[in-house]
């Protein structure tokens, strides 16, 4: 049988986070990861990083903010839309094995972090160039 890395979350990138996320919160049903609720105040919100979860807990969506993201063209091409997946797996060996697999299967290395102590990840893009991680959690 052959082992699968298991899908975590989208990451979109925006300029805005809190605006998306609160776009796609509504849109969907999900919830904020406890601590990422808009502040109580009122107050300016300067998070970089923000989670939606669904009902049952499990992360959906995750909204990570850019200087700027010029806005896609499509259906032209002048201007691709944009996004990354993060793909989870149970340790640093099944981290290999899974690089190797997605290699094999079309992707190249963007970014070799397999050694990293806090998060051993490697980025990849796949063959049509869009990133995505898959890193031990």
């Amino acid at each position: 049988m052959t082992e699968h890395p298991q899908l975590l979350q989208t990451v979109l990138d925006t300029t805005q986070p809190r605006e998306l996320a609160e776009f796609y919160r509504q849109l969907l049903g999900y919830f904020y990861r406890p601590g990422d609720e808009p502040p109580q105040d009122g107050g300016e919100d300067e998070r970089d990083w923000l989670v939606l979860r669904d009902a049952e807990g499990g992360a959906r969506l995750a909204f990570q903010r850019v200087d700027e993201l010029p806005p896609t063209t499509w259906p032209r091409h002048d201007v691709p839309m944009q996004l990354h997946l993060d793909c989870t797996v149970p340790d640093v060996d099944a981290l290999h094995r899974q690089r190797a697999r997605a290699e094999s299967l079309g992707a190249r290395l963007l970014l070799d972090r397999h050694d990293d102590p806090d998060e051993p990840l490697y980025v990849l893009a796949d063959p049509s160039g869009h990133p995505f991680c898959v890193f031990v959690a």
